[in-house]
């Protein structure tokens, strides 16, 4: 239970869209066992859904873990598309690749190994999607590369935004959590009052917003 929405609408939720298949079910069944995070069921349908109405072929991944969320995400935007995506975690790099090689995504998906705030600075693509799901912490301190990186008219899409509901309800922090939590709420103040973005938050996962960009006005 995320404390997002009320578990019978969730559970509802989770067994109404299809079970995954093929590799994506064999990344979501090890990720299970290991306690490796990757996208809620619902998110995951999100995901696709923005890409492929987006129409996006140049994607930016903040937040490898094993290539759950890559490989879906390079799936949805089909031929000829390129998702490049970072993650610090050597291990899980290995991993990332692994079934990036099974799924056969090598030429689309580039994986780069890396601390995320500091391999930003230095991509000078401009990119169609950016799903943003690394540190919770720095996600703000991140954005402002995100919207430089994200050509206008993209689609920035930020994960786990409500962190088990404690965003949105004090009587739900963890002690030790709070400086997350304190960062999280700036950082959607900031995301849904900037003027080159149009936010909407959906209570869906752990919380997910998602950012239009326009031109400053």
């Amino acid at each position: 239970m995320s404390n997002i929405t009320e578990e019978y609408v969730e559970e509802y939720i989770r067994e109404l869209l299809p079970e995954d298949k093929g590799l994506l079910k064999e990344i979501q069944h090890y990720a299970i066992e290991n306690h490796i995070p990757i996208v809620h069921k619902e998110v995951a349908a999100l995901l696709k859904v923005i890409t492929k109405t987006s129409r996006s072929k140049k994607i930016l991944e903040v937040g490898t873990a094993i290539g759950y969320s890559t490989i879906l995400l390079c799936q949805a935007a089909g031929e000829d598309c390129h998702v490049t995506t970072i993650e610090r975690d050597s291990e899980r790099v290995e991993k990332a690749r692994n079934n990036i090689k099974k799924a056969d995504f090598t030429n689309n998906i580039q994986v780069i190994q890396g601390d995320a705030q500091e391999v930003l600075n230095f991509l000078d693509s401009k990119y169609d999607l950016i799903f943003l799901d690394g540190a919770k912490g720095h996600y703000k301190e991140m954005l402002n590369n995100c919207i430089d990186s994200l050509k206008v008219g993209g689609i920035l899409v930020s994960d786990n935004i409500l962190f088990k509901g404690m965003v949105a309800n004090d009587d739900l922090v963890i002690r030790r959590k709070r400086t997350i939590v304190n960062r999280m709420r700036d950082y959607l103040h900031y995301i849904c009052n900037h003027p080159q973005l149009d936010t909407t938050i959906i209570p869906i996962g752990d919380g997910v917003a998602i950012s239009y960009r326009r031109l400053e006005e």
